[in-house]
């Protein structure tokens, strides 16, 4: 048998509310498809978010670590580090291009 790794990728596309906990640390819930998953992140990660809400009309938001304990509805994510791309609307123009 080999030894794999696993990783959980969550994407979001709203500011998630969340709580401050110690040193400034941002805590959140995400419901994936009814799972719980319970997220704390570091300052300057929580930034990456607060920028994307602040700065793109659109985004998404790629939260990726891995899983770690189970809780009562769904799992922590430990480790957690947060990707996010600017989201562009799609024109009538570049759709027609696309098709063709």
């Amino acid at each position: 048998m080999i030894q794999g790794k696993l990783e959980v990728t969550i994407k979001i596309n709203e500011l998630p509310e969340a709580k401050a906990v110690e040193n400034g640390w941002q805590q959140f819930e995400v419901d994936c498809d009814g799972r719980i998953i319970s997220v704390t992140v570091k300052p300057k990660v929580w930034k990456k978010l607060t920028d994307a809400q602040a700065n793109f009309p659109m985004w998404v938001a790629a939260i990726a670590g891995k899983l770690g304990e189970a809780t009562e509805k769904g799992f922590v994510l430990n480790e957690p580090n947060i990707q996010v791309f600017e989201k562009k609307p799609k024109t009538p123009a570049a759709d027609a291009a696309a098709a063709s």
